[in-house]
């Protein structure tokens, strides 16, 4: 027999759904049939998988070992690098800078070189999180950002930050600006484009319509041009939706693809430009909350920018032409 105890990063959790994430070796179907047979017991009694855990409860787990692992594989972060670009950091949230090339999640190859990975090798240095402390809570991503795009991620150190800022992303409560470099002269100073985005799960591709498709979501994008040379505009963007490669397609899709982006652009527009990744940088976030935002309220109509990025100074010296 087992005995977890409920800590504050577990409270409020479902029984299954908590089980589930501490339990992942546990087969769905036994975790159901373990509870009907009274072998998982909270405070000593029986339970129902529709419970809501609350904090200091007791569960009790008479099954086998086998399914408790050997722990060592909560700890393959450590393998990760400690680097990290902090632009902002406090008990509740960290926000990182992600570079191009860094992917932020373990991809099929199991890739341990993650954001995700280093930012739990970083908090574990700092004593903030110690996965053998935890039942199913881990330091989280609330954010993601493209293998070959670069910008601010968000992580929640907790999972009452996780939860709410997961709800105000969804809400659209937290903005996110971009800096981006097209091909060729925008057709106006600043817009807001409106299109139909569908996505091909296969190819990991989408495509934008004029007019709605079937399975097709409206997406809106507003740019700015900053500065233009004929040949590139640098422009900044607003994501009013948030979809998969909206920017990148969506420019593309009016004739102004990205700078370098051999997936939505052209291999012989980039040819002898040197660039490698789509120009395209999540470069400021701003927490522009309009509800209540509990024990995150602090972070109301702050804004937090990288401090650099290098396209966008390339552009201004004159070095993109």
């Amino acid at each position: 027999m087992k005995e977890l105890i409920i800590n504050q990063n577990d409270a409020g959790q479902r029984i299954d759904k908590f089980l589930t994430k501490s339990l992942p070796l546990l087969p769905q179907a036994l975790l159901y049939k373990y509870i009907r047979l009274k072998r998982i017991k909270l405070n000593g009694k029986r339970c129902e998988i529709s419970t809501r855990l609350m904090e200091n409860d007791r569960l009790c787990l008479y099954i086998n070992d086998e399914f408790f692992g050997s722990g060592q594989e909560k700890k393959l972060f450590l393998s990760a690098p400690l680097s990290l670009n902090i632009v902002y950091e406090d008990e509740n949230i960290l926000l990182v800078d992600k570079k191009p090339g860094l992917i932020v999640h373990e991809d099929d190859n199991c890739q341990i070189d993650t954001l995700i990975n280093r930012i739990l090798h970083y908090l574990y240095e700092k004593n903030e999180y110690d996965p053998s402390l935890e039942n199913s809570f881990a330091p989280a991503l609330c954010n993601r950002i493209d293998l070959n795009t670069g910008g601010i991620v968000i992580a929640a150190k907790n999972a009452a930050s996780l939860r709410i800022l997961n709800g105000k992303i969804k809400e659209r409560q937290i903005k996110k600006q971009y800096l981006c470099i097209v091909h060729g002269s925008m057709p106006k100073a600043k817009d807001t484009l409106k299109g139909y985005l569908s996505k091909d799960s296969d190819s990991n591709m989408v495509s934008v319509y004029t007019s709605p498709h079937k399975n097709s979501k409206t997406i809106l994008t507003r740019y700015r041009v900053l500065q233009s040379n004929g040949r590139f505009s640098l422009l900044e963007v607003d994501l009013l939706t948030g979809r998969t490669h909206q920017i990148r397609a969506h420019l593309a899709s009016i004739g102004h693809p990205l700078l370098g982006d051999t997936k939505y652009g052209f291999n012989r527009d980039n040819k002898g430009t040197g660039y490698k990744y789509q120009a395209l940088y999540s470069y400021k976030v701003t927490f522009d909350f309009t509800t209540d935002a509990e024990h995150l309220n602090y972070l109301k109509g702050r804004s937090f920018q990288v401090p650099r990025v290098w396209f966008q100074e390339d552009f201004i010296d004159g070095k993109i032409k």
